[in-house]
């Protein structure tokens, strides 16, 4: 990355995802300002379904920081209720009931987003690999931003091992950029450099490679020249995708 140099050709926004059933790219809004259903399909509290539904709130926020209307749903039929609830704490937006819901409502895309082996019928697949853990018990909660960005850690197509050092790996990273955020909120703002603003749509629009946008984040922190208000504005642009609460200590501060 070079300091305020040219950023590259960007036409227009268009968030590709790899439809699972054919392993080719599809655009996830291909109608202009047509309306896109994701609809996540995760039964009874584990983490692999909350991975599930963490993977459809990124697509349903990465579609609508592209401009496109989202109907997020929720389809299956175990333990609802306690999925909805651990969902909530992890920072998941709430998902209609899609359990009655048919198709024929002017969708211009269809994303079902399943655990491998969750085939469905119609619409673009987007497979999700699971969540293992040292125990069969449901996940930790106690601190759900660790949780979370744990789970953003790796691609939505690799199984992730959850286990308390990467947890905490997890804490350590997320407390130092809270804390970088607050300080660099006390300087005077900058906007997001057009570099930086292409690197993250390009990750993200790339098959939702959560994974490369953390890594721009950590290349901005140290980016030489760049204003602190500069890198404020960066991950707070960020956190509208990975839903973090980066901005959360601003003010706490002494």
């Amino acid at each position: 990355m070079h300091a305020y140099g040219p950023p590259p050709a960007y036409a227009r926004a268009v968030l590709r995802i790899i439809d699972s059933r054919t392993g080719e790219p599809v655009e996830a809004a291909p109608a202009r300002r047509g309306l896109t259903r994701v609809e996540a399909h995760a039964s009874g509290l584990d983490a692999t379904a909350l991975r599930v539904l963490l993977v459809s709130d990124l697509l349903v926020r990465a579609l609508e920081l592209g401009g496109t209307p989202v109907w997020a749903l929720l389809t299956g039929d175990l333990e609802q209720a306690e999925l909805r609830a651990a969902a909530g704490a992890l920072g998941i937006r709430p998902f209609e009931d899609g359990g009655d819901i048919g198709s024929g409502l002017g969708e211009a895309q269809v994303l079902h987003v399943a655990a491998e082996g969750g085939a469905r019928t119609g619409g673009v697949l987007v497979a999700v690999a699971p969540v293992g853990s040292a125990t069969t018990a449901a996940p930790d909660l106690s601190d759900p931003g660790a949780l979370r960005l744990a789970l953003l850690s790796a691609p939505r197509k690799l199984p992730v091992r959850l286990d308390e050092a990467g947890l905490e790996e997890a804490r350590r990273t997320l407390a130092h950029w809270r804390g970088s955020v607050a300080d660099w909120a006390r300087r005077p703002s900058r906007p997001v450099p057009d570099e930086v603003r292409v690197l993250l749509r390009t990750a993200w629009e790339d098959d939702l490679n959560v994974p490369e946008v953390l890594e721009v984040l950590r290349r901005v922190e140290t980016w030489p020249d760049l204003p602190d208000g500069a890198r404020f504005e960066t991950y707070a642009y960020a956190d509208r995708l990975l839903g973090l609460e980066l901005t959360r200590d601003i003010g706490s501060l002494a």
